[in-house]
């Protein structure tokens, strides 16, 4: 069975969208952006909301921007080659490859995509994710964690929710990023 991995850069107040500006620096590192190839390079689909796949379908053309580094190629090519699943009610069509759109998210067919795939799945963005985590599908936790504070916008982790983590790895880098992944108990 495969796991469902919610991952996203926060700040360190723990907002993955600041109500003002950006969430800080670290994350357009190339030694944090190689780690994350990496680490995201088996995933064989992405759950997205509309605006996340709408910051995301970049990369289904970043490879056609001249003097594009090498690990940001790596990345675009790694992104082309996963499904993609489009949580909206909103879109009506899609721009990328291996793309298809849902109405509504509903946690059964998750659960049977989790069950049937060979491949580990992400849950990106706070409103979707919160909709998983109340279903009690994560199973992992991936936090990059800048060195701002922002003070306010939309939070990692939803509102009213309780987890008891298990902190499985943690790493930080020169920029002074920090990445830390827990499992659920």
């Amino acid at each position: 069975m495969a796991k469902l991995i919610y991952s996203m850069i926060t700040s360190l107040d723990g907002y993955a969208e600041a109500a003002e500006g950006d969430l800080g620096s670290g994350a357009e590192d190339q030694e944090v952006h190689t780690f994350i190839n990496d680490l995201f390079r088996p995933v064989g689909t992405y759950l997205y909301g509309r605006r996340m796949y709408e910051t995301m379908v970049y990369w289904e053309t970043a490879h056609t921007e001249p003097d594009q580094p090498p690990h940001i190629l790596q990345y675009a090519r790694d992104w082309k080659a996963a499904e993609k699943i489009v949580y909206s009610t909103t879109l009506e069509s899609v721009s990328s490859a291996k793309t298809r759109i849902e109405r509504t998210f509903d946690p059964d067919a998750v659960r049977k995509l989790k069950a049937e795939a060979d491949h580990d799945l992400t849950v990106d963005g706070p409103n979707l994710a919160a909709q998983a985590i109340a279903a009690g599908l994560v199973d992992e936790y991936h936090l990059f964690i800048t060195t701002s504070v922002v003070g306010g916008g939309k939070r990692f982790f939803p509102d009213g929710v309780r987890l008891d983590l298990e902190l499985a790895e943690e790493r930080a880098f020169d920029s002074g990023l920090i990445y830390a992944r827990y499992r659920t108990r």
